[in-house]
This record gives structure tokens, C-alpha cells and sequence, in this order.
């Protein structure tokens, strides 16, 4: 129901706005054919590089997955992210099926799901703050300075709460041997009392194992610079979208504005408002593109292009993927049966810690 509020606030603003959408309209019927085919190739740029950032991150815990079913993954989980209420929480779901399927523990595919939310956060919040430094003096007149700062720092201490696993699984066996102290002085009072009794319990043993493992998945500086690389990339990629749509329309771009106001729009995608931010990420573009010195029309076309391109046309491949990857693990399920219930190409050493 709030959807369809939602839409029909959308449409009551749009019906508001046929004169700018009739010129983009025009503007669109005569697009530059070599600027758009670039625009595609910055796009499938970034879904790779986000496919990179996935593969880096599990080969952490002595992982190797391909790029080819990363990118599969990466392109059904968008789909998902993009066309379902709480599409982030499914998108996460399916991701973390889809990396056990390949071969993670738990503990592995649970970690990099984290993880590569935290590099995307770290990376779009780092490049916003670089457009916000091009921006200057208008980006408090958008009211975005405080907001970009406020979720670079944020960012920054979720990234440190993943780094520093090790200490935080420290405190957490810590608890788990007083829980098992507890538990065996309630069965045993008299044991216990004198001093004796278990040095570790059922608690601590799954707990130290779970441990043991974090530290193992936990990757080094170079890995981490890596990943971080990748997930750079992933934005860059997304952008130079938007940047090769001003290109195809004939349009030129508004360079200073560009990076800040990209980022809001994609901040704006994660606002849980629509599925992927539908006519939120429009709006925030277009306001904050044209308050930077881009024509209205064009602007409004370069924008309804770059989102065809990232948003539109990645929908039905993303959901094709899906359709594959769920066919692919219904097979493999019933290859498992046959073979009494082993799973192919798990990781030798790599068995599943106890929860």
C-alpha cells in the first residue's frame, strides 16, 4: 500500500512536469549510438568489478570462485536489491546461499557478505567526499556536506569493527567460558565449588572454533587494499555510466558536481523508500546535477538514459541469472543425494564450524 502511495505521488509530480520530460523525451530520440554503446560497457565494467571485490574477499579463507559465477551472483542479487521491497535483505540472503554453494563455511560466506558491504560503503563514501571537496561552496547550499561526512565516519568504524574480528572474538569466547562455568556449577554445585571443573564446555569449543576460523578468513593489508581497489572500481564504473549518458545525448558535463552528486543519488538508492531507489535516485540526480550548472533537459535525459542502462536493462538479465543459479543449485542438490549427500568442489579443510 505504501507503494502504490508512493507511485501515485510520482505520477501526480511527473503529470506536473510534461514540459521537461517532452524536451528529454526529444533530446532522447536523437542519442549519440557510440556514447550509449560506451555507457553499456562502464556499466558491465562495474558489475565485473563488483564480481572482483567477491572473489578477493573469499579468497581470503582459500576460496577460488571464478568471476563467472560471481558476476551471476552479483548481477541476480542487483535484481533482487532493485525489484523487491527489502530488496537489500533478500539480495543478502541469496548472496550468502549462493557463496555456500560455491563452497563457504558458513562462517566465510556470512564474513563476506559483511565485508563487501562495508568496502562498497567505504568506497562510495570516500568518493563522495572527493566531489564534495570539488564541489566547494554549493555543496552547503545542497545540504550535503554534514550528511556525506556523517556516513564517511560511520563507514570507517564499521570497516575497523570488521578489521579488528580477532579482538571482537576474543570478548565473545571470553563470555562463552562463562557460560559454560555457569552451566556446569548449576549441574554440578559440589564440583564446582572446590575449584574443579571443566576447562572448556560445549560453548567455548564452538565458540573457539568459530574463532579459529574468523582469524583464518580475516585477510591482510594487501587484500584488504585490493578489495577496496575493486570496490572503487565498481563506482567508477557505475559513473562513467552517467558520465558517457550527458556524452550520448549531446550534453556536457557537469564535472564539478558530478562525483557529489552521484554519490547522493546512490545514498539515496539505499533509502528504504522504493525497490532500488525508483524516482528517488531520478530526483536527487537531477536536482543536484542541474544546481551545478547542467541544462534541465538534457540533464533530465542523461539521467532517464544512465538509469535505463544501470537500473531497466539489468533487471530482466539479473533475473535470468537467478533462474540459472536456482537451477544450477537444484541440480547439485540432487547430484548430492546421489552421491549420499557430499557436496562437490567444497574447499578440503573447510568444513562448516558448528554454530
Amino acid at each position: 500500500m505504501v507503494g502504490l502511495v508512493l507511485a501515485g505521488v510520482a505520477i501526480y509530480v511527473v503529470a506536473g512536469r510534461r514540459g521537461e520530460l517532452s524536451g528529454a523525451a526529444s533530446i532522447l530520440s536523437h542519442l549519440r549510438v557510440g556514447w550509449v554503446a560506451m555507457a553499456v560497457v562502464g556499466e558491465a565494467a562495474s558489475i565485473v568489478a563488483f564480481a572482483a571485490l567477491q572473489k578477493v574477499l573469499l579468497s581470503g579463507g582459500r576460496l577460488d570462485v571464478g568471476l563467472g559465477p560471481l558476476t551471476g551472483i552479483t548481477l541476480a542479487g542487483n535484481s533482487i536489491n532493485n525489484s523487491l521491497p527489502g530488496g537489500p535483505a533478500f539480495a543478502s540472503v541469496f548472496a550468502y546461499r549462493q557463496y555456500r554453494r560455491q563452497g563457504a563455511d558458513e562462517v566465510l560466506a556470512g564474513w563476506t557478505v559483511v565485508a563487501t558491504a562495508v568496502c562498497a560503503a567505504l568506497s562510495l563514501a570516500a568518493l563522495a567526499v572527493v566531489g564534495l571537496l570539488a564541489a566547494g561552496n554549493k555543496a552547503s547550499g545542497l545540504n550535503l556536506t554534514d550528511v556525506t561526512l556523517a556516513i564517511l565516519g560511520g563507514s570507517l568504524l564499521l570497516g575497523f569493527a570488521v578489521w579488528r574480528t580477532r579482538r571482537l572474538a576474543t570478548v565473545v569466547g571470553w563470555a562463552a567460558s562463562l557460560i559454560d562455568r555457569w552451566r556446569a556449577r548449576r549441574s554440578r554445585p559440589d564440583t564446582t565449588k572446590s575449584g574443579a571443573g571443566p576447562d572448556s564446555g560445549p560453548v567455548t569449543n564452538s565458540v573457539a572454533g568459530m574463532t579459529q576460523r574468523i582469524t583464518e578468513v580475516r585477510p591482510n593489508r594487501r587484500r584488504v587494499a585490493t578489495a577496496l581497489g575493486w570496490s572503487l572500481a565498481n563506482w567508477i564504473g557505475d559513473c562513467s555510466c552517467l558520465v558517457m549518458a550527458f556524452l550520448a545525448v549531446g550534453s556536457p558535463v557537469p564535472w564539478r558536481g558530478l562525483l557529489l552528486a552521484y554519490g547522493a543519488g546512490q545514498l539515496a538508492a539505499n533509502l528504504p523508500i522504493t525497490p532500488g531507489g525508483l524516482g528517488v535516485v531520478e530526483g536527487s540526480l537531477t536536482i543536484a546535477l542541474v544546481a551545478y550548472g547542467g541544462a534541465q533537459a538534457s540533464t533530465v535525459a542523461a539521467v532517464l538514459l544512465y538509469r535505463i542502462i544501470s537500473f531497466w536493462a539489468s533487471l530482466p538479465v539479473g533475473w535470468v541469472s537467478w533462474a540459472v543459479l536456482v537451477a544450477q543449485g537444484r541440480a547439485s542438490s540432487g547430484d548430492d543425494e546421489g552421491d549420499g549427500g557430499r557436496r562437490p568442489g567444497r574447499a578440503e579443510g573447510h568444513q562448516p564450524v558448528p554454530a
